[in-house]
């Protein structure tokens, strides 16, 4: 069975709280979907709008994402294998913070 794709009002909760917790406050911009004519700021449902398309096209697909793995592996191991970290440029920064 596959699962429900949300709710307008179940995406507005998701950005609403992702957006706090990066400190931005969609409260402050002006309601409705036009702009503010003296500072431009788009309405705050036109921003809400905005969003929602971007989270309903993008994060499915980012998430369904996986790293090729190297040509001639048995595909009962390539899974796991898409699965490891990226290599990094300096792997001792990573490592310290971490242990």
């Amino acid at each position: 069975m596959a699962p429900t794709p949300p709710t307008d009002a179940e995406l507005d909760i998701l950005i609403r709280a992702r957006l706090a917790s990066l400190g931005i406050d969609l409260d402050q911009l002006p309601a409705g979907t036009t702009a503010d004519p003296e500072t431009g700021s788009p309405g705050r449902d036109s921003v809400l709008a905005s969003l929602r398309s971007f989270v309903r096209s993008t994060v499915g697909t980012l998430a369904a994402y996986q790293l090729p793995a190297p040509a001639g592996t048995d595909p009962a191991v390539a899974r796991a294998l898409s699965q490891q970290p990226a290599p990094m440029l300096y792997p001792s920064i990573s490592t310290e913070w971490r242990n």
